[in-house]
């Protein structure tokens, strides 16, 4: 019988090209995001569409609910977020609420959606893309580092919770993947006082060679489906050969002389 898996953010990016590889692979996959018209994704074999913004919390019950009227969820993948850049000084307070809302609440209100029929089945795995934003830091990214850093240590509290129930949760901590998502997902705070400073990392953040280092979203969802296929207790899959040699840098040196590292590269 074949698996069924629920996706957020999947109009774009990692979403979308894990959509199509878990179809591929046979998976029944419910593809969410906010406008599912949009997408071709429900022209393909295997998909259904179903629309849902993760900062509605009114719609995330209705949405669950239809997607699990279709059958058994085997798999949650919360992937939809955003991310917010430039200085903290200059974040309004609703840019903080949305980031917030999004990145994070969004993740744990479509996971409390989710967990009645789980732990009624007593098997699925929650799977939630993070960033190597979650484990390491970088110039101008505080409120978004917040959230990765946040699901990062709530998915690993959560791990010892659900495992006596059957559910398995992990996260997916991506490097550079190469979207759109400067584009479409990314928001700037910008503030007179540190322009010099934010242009300076901006610079460093699109230099042609580091993100040269990045990975295709395509890559991503085959690492994605390693970590929900994957049997271990694990809980944080590192993804992306950037992000593993990011990780394994801070791991080696140290945080302080990683810090060291990160504002001469970034800040000059």
């Amino acid at each position: 019988m074949a698996q069924t898996i629920f996706i957020t953010g999947a109009s774009t990016g990692l979403g979308y090209a894990a959509a199509k590889l878990f179809a591929a692979k046979g998976w029944k996959v419910i593809a969410t995001m906010r406008d599912p018209s949009k997408s071709d994704l429900g022209t393909m074999a295997n998909i259904t569409l179903l629309p849902l913004d993760v900062t509605n919390p009114a719609q995330i019950k209705d949405t669950a609910a239809k997607a699990l009227a279709l059958g058994p969820v085997d798999v949650l993948f919360n992937n939809a977020g955003y991310g917010l850049a430039g200085a903290f000084e200059g974040a309004t307070d609703e840019q903080l609420q949305t980031q917030l809302n999004t990145n994070l609440l969004g993740v744990m209100r479509v996971t409390q959606a989710f967990l009645p029929a789980l732990r009624a089945q007593k098997s699925g795995t929650i799977l939630t893309t993070t960033s190597i934003g979650g484990l390491a830091t970088f110039p101008f990214n505080s409120v978004y580092h917040a959230t990765k850093w946040a699901l990062e240590g709530w998915s690993e509290s959560l791990a010892y919770e659900l495992a006596p129930l059957g559910i398995r949760v992990r996260t997916l901590a991506p490097g550079g993947i190469a979207t759109d998502f400067a584009s479409r997902s990314l928001v700037m705070t910008p503030h007179p006082a540190y322009m010099d400073a934010i242009g300076k990392t901006m610079k460093a953040f699109m230099d042609p060679e580091r993100r040269a280092g990045g990975s295709s979203a395509e890559k991503i969802a085959e690492e994605a489906y390693a970590a929900i296929t994957d049997t271990s207790d694990r809980v944080t899959f590192v993804a992306g050969d950037d992000a593993r040699a990011t990780y394994a840098q801070r791991l080696a040196v140290g945080i302080d002389t990683f810090r060291k590292a990160i504002r001469e590269r970034f800040l000059g």
